[in-house]
Formats: structure tokens, sequence, C-alpha cells
């Protein structure tokens, strides 16, 4: 009975990760296997929560130093491609200063995954909305303090 049950696990997991890679593409499923970014950031600068039509929600986090990203990170609830999406959306922030950051869109995620099925292109505008209401947050913040 083990025998077999492990066969069946063994048969599933090997069926799921066809499918991810299939849904990914290569980038994208390299990147659910190994992500980068997830997590939340302590007192960030810039931080944003956003549900998408989906049903996922996104969370992105922003630490500014010197007008610039020096951390970015992402949490969701979503999907694989919710979350290879968070970690590019988070990526290609880093570094950027705010004016950079809006030019960040769905699109630019799309792009730098190369390869991810139609179904779930809405991900890659889920992540960069989120992307954008965290810079929003910094620049009230921001705002504020100037004040």
């Amino acid at each position: 009975m083990v025998g077999s049950l492990d066969g069946f696990v063994g048969k599933l997991q090997k069926k799921i990760y066809e499918d991810a890679k299939e849904i990914l593409g290569d980038t994208g499923y390299q990147r659910w296997l190994n992500p980068m970014h997830m997590g939340i950031i302590e007192d960030p600068d810039g931080y944003a929560c956003v549900h998408g039509k989906c049903g996922d929600t996104m969370e992105i986090y922003l630490k500014f130093e010197n007008e610039r990203v020096k951390e970015a990170s992402y949490r969701t609830d979503g999907c694989r491609s919710s979350n290879v999406c968070g970690s590019f959306a988070s990526e290609l922030a880093f570094g950027k200063t705010p004016d950079e950051l809006l030019e960040v869109t769905g699109e630019t995620i799309l792009n730098k995954l190369n390869n991810i099925s139609p179904e779930d292109q809405h991900c890659a505008f889920l992540a960069a909305e989120t992307l954008q209401e965290a810079l929003n947050d910094y620049m009230i913040k921001g705002r504020k303090k100037r004040l």
C-alpha cells in the first residue's frame, strides 16, 4: 500500500512541475522553484495591498534610501503565477527612483517572464498595480513629512 501511495505522489508531483513549466515558461518556472524577495519588510516606506479581480491578494513593501529603492518584497495568497509576478515586480523595483518605478508596468513584468500562459497574464498586471500603489503610499507619506 505504501509503495502505491509513493508512486501516486511521485506521479502527481511530476504532473504539477510539468504543468507549472508549461504555464510559466522556463524563466517563470525557475523563479517559482526559487522565489526571491518574498516576505514582509518591517516599517516600510511604501506599502500596498491590492485584491485582484481573480481573487488573489498581492502585497508589496518598499524601503527607500537616498530616493532609491533599497529593499523590496512581496506576499501573495495567490497562485504560482501571482508568486512569480510578485517576485519579478519586487526585483524590478530595486535601485529605482520613484520616477523610474512609474515605468514598471504589467507589460514590463510580462517581458521579464518571456512566456506565461494568456490565462495567467493578469497576475503581472496585479503585481504592477500593487507596486504602483506602494509607490503612491511612499509619495503620500513623504509629502506629509514635508508639510
